[in-house]
């Protein structure tokens, strides 16, 4: 298998949606009483984080790969 890039903001985004999953599964099961208006928070929420860490995931990956500039290569020692 083909090893693949780490993205965390898709992590987390996996984590919001199965939290949710567990929330409705919960509340249809019997478990526990859960209004409609929970969730709606809980997934804008999580999504919003999970944008803002794929945002500095991209950020920083940016800023290692940056190629040096040509001007600092070329002068003399």
């Amino acid at each position: 298998m083909l090893r693949h890039e780490f993205q965390p903001g898709r992590l987390v985004a996996g984590i919001v949606l199965t939290l949710t999953a567990v929330i409705y599964a919960g509340d249809a099961g019997g478990a526990w009483e859960t209004p409609w208006f929970v969730v709606i928070p809980v997934v804008t929420g999580g999504l919003c984080l999970a944008g803002a860490v794929g945002f500095l995931t991209r950020l920083i990956r940016r800023r290692r790969t940056r190629p040096r500039e040509a001007g600092a290569a070329d002068a003399p020692a």
